[in-house]
C-alpha cells in the first residue's frame, strides 16, 4: 500500500510511519522540514508546503490511502492564543486539509480512504456528559476549529471513504503533553488544576497508531473518537501520575492562576470532556492500554531506561 501523509514528521505521524513500514507499506511524507527520522528507502520525503496548493497534490493520484495529520501544536507554553497564533493554528490545519481534500476530489483514481485529523476539542466544555461520536459540537475556539477542520475534509466525501480522528490527549514516550507536566511532578510540586473534577480524555500513543492502522484496512467512516475507553478526571490523572513517579500530587493550581499565565489557552486545560470511543469499541478494536496507571507506568519506565 502506498500511503501519502501530511504531518508525518510530527509526534503521531512519525510513529505511524514506522508502524506502516513494519507492515510493509510505502510512505510519501509531505513536509516543510529537512530532517528524515527514518532513513528508509520506503519513505520518500516530498519537500513542500501543504498549506498551499502545488505539485505535491499529484501524489494523491497514485496513493492507496491518504493520512492528513498536519497542524501546529495547540497548547504550547510559550505561546498564548493571540490573534496571530490562532491564525497559525487554523491555517496549518484547515488550509492543508482543504488542499488534501481537493486533490482527492479531483483525482481520476482517488485513494480508497482519507484519514484526516481532528480533536476532542470538537465537543467543547461538557461537564459530566458522556460524549460519543454523535454528540454535537461545542462553541468555543477549539470546537469551531474542529468543526471547520472536519468540514474542510468533507470536500472529499463523495470520492472516497472519509474518517476524521477526534484524538484525545496522547500519552507516550517523549509525549509533548507529559514533557510539559513532568518537571513539577518530579519535584513533588505537581497536582491537579482548576477544580480537578473536569474529565480528561487521554489515549496511549500505541492505541492511536493501531487505531489508524485498523481504519486504513477496515470500513469505518465518519468521525472517530480516538481516546481510551476509561477517561479520568484531572484530580485522578494528577494523583496517578504522582503515584507512578512516587511523588506527592497535592499542589493544586487554581483556575485564575492558569488564566493569568496562559490566557485563553487555559480553556483547553480546564475543559471537561468525557469522551467515549464508542465506534472503535463497536468495531472490535482491542485497546492495548485501556487504563491510566499501567499506561503511565509503561510510558515512564520506557522513558527512563
Amino acid at each position: 500500500m502506498k500511503v501519502v501523509l501530511t504531518g508525518g514528521t510530527g509526534y503521531i505521524g512519525s510513529h505511524l510511519v514506522r508502524a506502516l513500514l513494519r507492515d510493509g507499506h510505502e510512505c510519501v511524507v509531505v513536509t516543510r522540514g529537512k530532517t528524515d527520522p527514518w532513513s528508509d528507502d520506503r519513505v520518500r520525503l516530498l519537500r513542500a508546503d501543504p498549506t498551499a496548493p502545488g505539485a505535491w497534490q499529484a501524489e494523491v493520484e497514485q496513493a492507496d490511502a491518504v493520512v492528513n495529520l498536519a497542524g501546529a501544536r495547540l497548547v504550547e507554553p510559550p505561546h498564548r492564543w493571540t490573534a496571530t497564533r490562532k491564525q497559525v493554528i487554523r491555517e496549518s490545519r484547515i488550509a492543508t486539509t482543504r488542499h488534501v481534500a481537493e486533490a482527492v476530489a479531483r483525482a481520476s483514481e482517488p485513494p480508497s480512504v482519507l484519514i484526516s485529523g481532528s480533536a476532542v476539542g470538537y465537543y467543547g466544555d461538557r461537564g459530566d456528559e458522556q460524549l460519543d461520536e454523535t454528540a454535537p459540537p461545542g462553541d468555543d475556539f477549539l470546537a469551531q476549529l474542529c468543526v471547520d477542520w472536519e468540514t474542510a475534509a468533507g470536500a472529499a466525501l463523495n470520492r472516497t471513504r472519509l474518517v476524521t480522528l477526534r484524538t484525545g490527549l496522547v500519552l507516550g514516550p517523549e509525549s509533548p503533553l507529559l514533557q510539559s507536566m513532568l518537571p513539577p511532578f518530579k519535584l513533588g510540586i505537581g497536582g491537579p488544576w482548576g477544580t480537578g473534577r473536569q474529565w480528561w480524555p487521554w489515549v496511549h500513543l500505541d492505541d492511536v497508531v493501531a487505531m489508524i492502522q485498523q481504519v486504513l484496512t477496515g470500513d469505518l467512516t465518519g468521525p472517530l473518537n480516538v481516546t481510551a475507553p476509561n477517561p479520568v478526571r484531572v484530580a485522578e490523572f494528577a494523583k496517578t501520575l504522582g503515584h507512578v513517579l512516587h511523588r506527592p500530587a497535592i499542589a493544586r493550581i487554581p483556575e485564575f492562576v492558569l488564566r493569568l499565565a496562559l490566557g485563553e489557552v487555559a480553556d483547553a486545560l480546564l475543559a471537561s470532556q468525557r469522551v467515549i470511543p464508542t465506534k472503535a469499541i463497536e468495531a472490535g478494536f482491542r485497546f492495548s492500554h485501556p487504563d491510566l496507571e499501567p499506561a503511565l507506568a509503561g510510558v515512564l519506565n520506557k522513558k527512563e531506561r
